[in-house]
C-alpha cells in the first residue's frame, strides 16, 4: 500500500504548466527523492500535496483512500507535514512554544507540560533539541530540527522536506541524515526534495525525477548511478564545471586592509577585513547565509561605504568610492539579486548597456545604432536566448543571468566581483557561468566568489576564505580544503580548522 499516490497532476500558472500530468507513488516506510533542475516543477508539486496550491486537474489518494487537500490544514489532519526552505519560527518564543504553535485546544497553556510533552516527542524521535531555549539563540540546523519536530509533534506520517540541505554546513547534514534515517525505521515515509545527486544517493530508497513539469522516471537507489540520474535530469550525462589544473597567480589586484562595515540596522556587519585577491586566481568566500558576505559584496561594489580600513583595486585607492568609481577602475560586478541588477521594463540591449553609457554617447545623445550591435554580439557570444528589443523582464532566470555576466564581462575587467553567481539557476545555467569565470580566471582576471554553495567554492575557487560573524575566520588553499574543515569554520568552530598564515 501506498503512503501517497498523486494520479495526473497538472499546474498551470498562465500559460507556463508547472506540472504536466505527473503520477507520483510515496510507499510506506520509504525516503523518496523529487530530483530535477530548478524550474523542473519539483516544488510546486509537493506545494499541491500540502495544500499551498491548488492542482487544475488529478487527484490525491492517502492511503489508498482520495482525499481533498485545500490548505495545510487539510493536510495536516491527513497527517502530512512539510519543512519548507524558509522557516516559519517565531525567534522570540521557546522550542515547545514553537512546536505547539497553533496545534493548542483553548487559552490556557500549562508551560510545564508543555515542555514536557515536546520533550517527550522529540526523544521518541531521536531529535536533539532543547525545549526550553529561544529560537533566535539556535543554529540554522536546530531550527531546521524545530520545523521537523512541529510535523511530527502534529502526528505527521508523510514529510515534506524541501531542499532541506541547503542551508547547512556538512555537519548538520550529517545529523539531519541520521534524523530522518531514524524517522524510516520508525515507519515513516519522506519525500526529499533535492537536485543535488549524491545526496539523494546517500539517503533515499528511490527517486523520481522531473524535467520541465514532467515525471520522467522513478528508479530504485542499488539499480542507478549518478550519470544515469543525470541524464535523466538534464539529458545528458555529465555535468559540473570545475577548475583544471593548478594556477599561477600573478600581483594582488584587491586588496581589503582591516575594512569594516554595517548593515541597513546599523549592527557590524563586517570586522577588520583583510583579504588579498590575485590576478589568475579565484578567492572563494565560503560561509553560511547571514555571516556578511552580502555587506563584503555591496562594499565591494560601491553599494556601501565601509566605516574603516582601506580598499585598493590595482594601483587606485577606492575606499568609500561609488559604484560609477569602481566600475571606472575596471572591476565587474555580477549582482546578487539579478532582478535587482536590471531594470525590467528595458530592453535587452538598454540593460546591457547600462553600466558603459559612455561609451555609447555621440555629440550628446545616445547612440541606439551602436546600443543595438553591442546587444548583438553580446547575445551571439554568451548565448542569450532573448532578442536585442525583448525587455529583459521576460527572459529566464539564467538568461537573465547571462547578461549581467556579459554587461560585466564586456568592459575586460582587472577584478570580477561574483555573489552568488548560480543561484537560482538549473544545471546547464549553472555550467555556463561556471566557466566564463573560469575562462576569466585563466586570462587574467581577479575573481572574488562569494557563494553559499560550498561544493560550487570548492570546484572552482583556488584559494577558500571562511566568513563567520563578519569575520574571516581562516585561509585555506582549494587543493587542502575538505568539506569537514570548511564546515567547521564555517560554524565558528575556529581552533579546530587549520588556516592557512
Amino acid at each position: 500500500m501506498y503512503a501517497v499516490e498523486l494520479k495526473g497532476i497538472t499546474k498551470r500558472f498562465g500559460p507556463v504548466i508547472a506540472n504536466n500530468h505527473i503520477d507520483f507513488q510515496l510507499k510506506l516506510g520509504e525516503i523518496q527523492a523529487l530530483l530535477g533542475e530548478n524550474g523542473a516543477g519539483k516544488t510546486t508539486l509537493m506545494r499541491i500535496l500540502y495544500g499551498l496550491y491548488h492542482a487544475d486537474e488529478g487527484k490525491i489518494v492517502v492511503n489508498d483512500r482520495e482525499v481533498q487537500i485545500r490548505s495545510p490544514r487539510d493536510a495536516i489532519v491527513n497527517r502530512i507535514g512539510m519543512v519548507t526552505q524558509h522557516f516559519t519560527l517565531v525567534p522570540t518564543l521557546t522550542v515547545a512554544e514553537n512546536v505547539a504553535l497553533g496545534y493548542t485546544q483553548g487559552f490556557h497553556l500549562d508551560p510545564k507540560k508543555l515542555e514536557a510533552d515536546v520533550a517527550a516527542s522529540a526523544k521518541r524521535f531521536g531529535i536533539e533539541i532543547d525545549p526550553h531555549a529561544l529560537v533566535r539563540h539556535l543554529s540554522v540546523g536546530e531550527r531546521q530540527r524545530v520545523e521537523i519536530l512541529k510535523s511530527l509533534y502534529r502526528d505527521a506520517r508523510v514529510l515534506i522536506l524541501d531542499e532541506p540541505t541547503a542551508v547547512l554546513v556538512p555537519q548538520e547534514v550529517d545529523v539531519l541524515f541520521a534524523t530522518l534515517n531514524r524517522l524510516r525505521e520508525d515507519g515513516m515515509s519522506l519525500v526529499f526534495i533535492s537536485h543535488k545527486l549524491y545526496e539523494v544517493m546517500a539517503i533515499c530508497d528511490r527517486i523520481s525525477v522531473l524535467r520541465d513539469g514532467k515525471a520522467v522516471g522513478t528508479v530504485e537507489k542499488e539499480k542507478t548511478s549518478q550519470s544515469e540520474l543525470a541524464r535523466l535530469m538534464v539529458g545528458r550525462e555529465t555535468f559540473g564545471v570545475t577548475r583544471q589544473g593548478e594556477n599561477h597567480p600573478g600581483k594582488p589586484l584587491l586588496r581589503l586592509d582591516r575594512v569594516s562595515a554595517v548593515d541597513k540596522k546599523g549592527l557590524p556587519a563586517l570586522k577588520n577585513i583583510t583579504l588579498e585577491v590575485c590576478q589568475g586566481e579565484i578567492l572563494g568566500i565560503a560561509g553560511v547565509s547571514g555571516n556578511g558576505q552580502t555587506e563584503l559584496a555591496q562594499v565591494l561594489s560601491g553599494t556601501l561605504k565601509p566605516s574603516s580600513g582601506e580598499i585598493r583595486v590595482g594601483e587606485k585607492k577606492l575606499t568609500g568610492a561609488d559604484p560609477a568609481e569602481f566600475t571606472a577602475a575596471r572591476v565587474g560586478r555580477i549582482p546578487e539579486d539579478r532582478h535587482g541588477g536590471v531594470v525590467g521594463e528595458m530592453s535587452v540591449a538598454d540593460n546591457l548597456a547600462l553600466e558603459n553609457l559612455d561609451k555609447f554617447v555621440r555629440s550628446g545623445m545616445l547612440d541606439r545604432k551602436a546600443i543595438l550591435e553591442n546587444a548583438k554580439r553580446l547575445i551571439a557570444e554568451y548565448q542569450i536566448k532573448a532578442s536585442p528589443t525583448d525587455r529583459i523582464r521576460t527572459l529566464s532566470g539564467g538568461n537573465m543571468q547571462k547578461v549581467l555576466l556579459a554587461r560585466a564581462l564586456a568592459r575586460d575587467p582587472l577584478l570580477i566581483i561574483a555573489p552568488q553567481p548560480t543561484r537560482g539557476l538549473d544545471v546547464g545555467a549553472t555550467d555556463y557561468v561556471r566557466k566564463k569565470l573560469l575562462e576569466q580566471r585563466d586570462a587574467g582576471t581577479a575573481v572574488l566568489l562569494v557563494s553559499e554553495d560550498l561544493d560550487e567554492i570548492m570546484a572552482l575557487s583556488d584559494r577558500i576564505a571562511v566568513i563567520y560573524e563578519g569575520q574571516i575566520v581562516g585561509v585555506v588553499a582549494a587543493r587542502d580544503a575538505t568539506a569537514e574543515q570548511l564546515g567547521l569554520m564555517m560554524s565558528g568552530a575556529w581552533e579546530v580548522a587549520h588556516a592557512e598564515n
